[in-house]
């Protein structure tokens, strides 16, 4: 009999393919997650060691190693000393976003196997604060369209976000069904680049509630301008996402020589 759970068992030999430009082990660990997300593996199931998933998969262990270690890093398993690796599960995926891409979450969301959710909070069109007009440019008294969504990975609460957009861009919020970045794509705007400002905030109580955590828990605050490819600002969105939940990489390169000063 085997050790393993019966999703462990029914691992398909034929997920990884070579003649896929995706590396071998970036294949590995997202066919993993598709199991740990879709439910084939339960909270603390145990995976099998290294040598099996090699033979199972007909790969060396080093892409096993580094397929592993990717789903560790997201907080989807969990390494014991001397017991092996295990599913972890909790209440809320864990995500850890790299701040080197410009994507919308549904986007982000999807790359991780993760089935990406909103619960419309408002969508209208009114006059721009004073604040948004600044941030996208506009005249005083222009109109925008305001998103506003509680943002969710598998049905677990992840982030509340504000999306403000002048209504030359898109005229009517009820027309975002998904993905935003997708319908601005449709209607012609493409999102190009950004810039974002975080900081670490406690959250107040109506928030809180809303993400489903305790009043005060560690959130980051997250402001981000996103332009067209000539500049044009598209987008000003305001975001709190889960403490527990979520971590921004950013990816750092040693710069190169000074130029002598003359």
């Amino acid at each position: 009999m085997s050790s393993h759970p019966s999703g462990v068992d029914d691992l398909d030999r034929a997920a990884l393919s070579s003649d896929l430009p995706l590396p071998l082990y970036l294949q590995l660990a997202r066919y993993l997650r598709g199991q740990i997300v879709s439910g084939r593996f339960g909270h603390r199931d145990a995976l099998p060691g290294e040598r099996e998933l090699a033979e199972r998969f007909s790969v060396s262990r080093v892409t096993v190693r580094k397929a592993l270690k990717e789903l560790l890093d997201e907080g989807l398993l969990e390494q014991r000393q001397g017991a092996g690796t295990f599913v972890n599960r909790g209440q809320s995926p864990y995500v850890e976003q790299r701040l080197s891409t410009l994507t919308g979450f549904s986007e982000d969301m999807g790359s991780r196997g993760l089935v990406a959710g909103s619960v419309w909070l408002n969508r209208t069109v009114a006059v721009a604060t004073p604040e948004e007009a600044l941030a996208l440019g506009l005249s005083p008294g222009a109109t925008v369209c305001r998103l506003q969504r509680l943002r969710t990975a598998n049905g677990a609460a992840m982030a509340l976000e504000l999306s403000v957009l002048p209504t030359r861009f898109l005229p009517d919020p009820n027309e975002v069904k998904g993905s935003l970045y997708e319908t601005l794509r449709n209607r012609g705007f493409t999102p190009y680049r950004a810039l974002q400002r975080l900081s670490a905030i406690q959250l107040p109580v109506d928030q809180a509630e809303q993400l489903g955590v305790p009043e005060g828990a560690a959130a980051l605050y997250i402001e981000r301008r996103t332009m067209l490819e000539d500049g044009t600002p598209l987008e000003f969105v305001r975001s709190q996402y889960r403490g527990d939940s979520y971590d921004f990489i950013v990816e750092l390169n040693m710069a190169g020589p000074a130029t002598p000063k003359r």
